[in-house]
């Protein structure tokens, strides 16, 4: 209970430092944005693979994976492009600076390369477990994609604070790894407390919010006897889920930076200091 309170704590004091900087949430919609024009791209490459596969009949559907992993390495470039100019922000803002979004974005190009290594590193390792996730399936047996998930849990726990590391060091993708591991051995504990508190609060919030909307225009179209508060709060209801998934995915970018400045430099000028050491587990 004591780590949860503190879990909560710290997500309060996340949003605090968004309220200072609201431009953070450019990142995760602009990294949205750009992901849906990768999906689109890779889309009939995609079709066009598995139907190869089909037509070869080959036991694994080999050129399907090349196109996934091309698709993974692309969308993990992205993605952690745009954790890192977040991230990158987030760090100037907590040592004390006054960052815009320029500042994150120089923060991310100058990482280019090894946001790149790093996207192949994740890349590799998300094709394989999801080999091992479509073998088990096809073997008929549930042991694979058990074993795929507790892989990838272990994986993100084990890297949680590579990309605060990729924006304050710069190094290459193995020692990033490497790096990661050493600072969490101090913190592991609270880190997996933190991070499934701002998960189950955004979850939570998203449900009963969503509950009410979907109740409220259900509501007003019986009674009105008209589809259009429906058709009104179902758009309402979309832009409600969008919202609180970017706020979410920035929150937990600016929690992952507040971890690694307090592990790295043992202090915060924006985060109370009883906080953030109770969250930590000194070594």
């Amino acid at each position: 209970m004591e780590r949860i309170r503190r879990s909560w704590e710290l997500a309060k004091a996340s949003l605090d430092v968004l309220r200072q900087d609201k431009e953070l949430m450019i990142f995760p919609i602009i990294s949205a944005l750009a992901m849906v024009v990768v999906s689109a791209v890779f889309l009939v490459p995609s079709l066009l693979s598995n139907l190869v596969d089909n037509i070869l009949g080959a036991d694994a559907p080999v050129l399907g994976y090349v196109v996934l992993f091309l698709f993974y390495i692309v969308q993990y470039t992205v993605v952690y492009f745009f954790n890192t100019a977040l991230i990158g922000a987030a760090l100037i803002r907590l040592r004390g600076g006054d960052p815009t979004v320029r500042d994150g974005f120089k923060v991310a190009m100058s990482r280019l390369w090894p946001i790149v290594g790093w996207a192949l590193v994740s890349a590799t390792v998300g094709l394989l477990l999801n080999v091992i996730s479509d073998k088990s399936k096809k073997n008929g047996r549930g042991i694979g994609h058990v074993i795929s998930s507790l892989l990838g849990a272990a994986w993100n726990i084990l890297t949680f604070l590579v990309v605060p590391v990729l924006a304050a060091e710069g190094l290459g993708p193995i020692e990033a790894v490497k790096r990661s591991w050493t600072l969490l051995k101090r913190s592991w504990g609270e880190q997996i407390s933190g991070t499934i508190t701002i998960g189950l609060v955004f979850g939570l919030v998203g449900v009963v919010g969503g509950l009410l909307l979907v109740g409220a225009g259900v509501g007003l179209s019986l009674w009105l006897e008209s589809w259009v508060p429906a058709v009104l709060f179902g758009i309402v209801l979309v832009l409600f889920v969008m919202f609180m998934g970017l706020l979410n995915s920035t929150l937990s970018g600016i929690f992952a930076a507040a971890v690694y400045t307090y592990v790295v430099d043992g202090e915060s000028v924006l985060f109370e200091e009883r906080l953030l050491s109770g969250a930590m587990l000194q070594g």
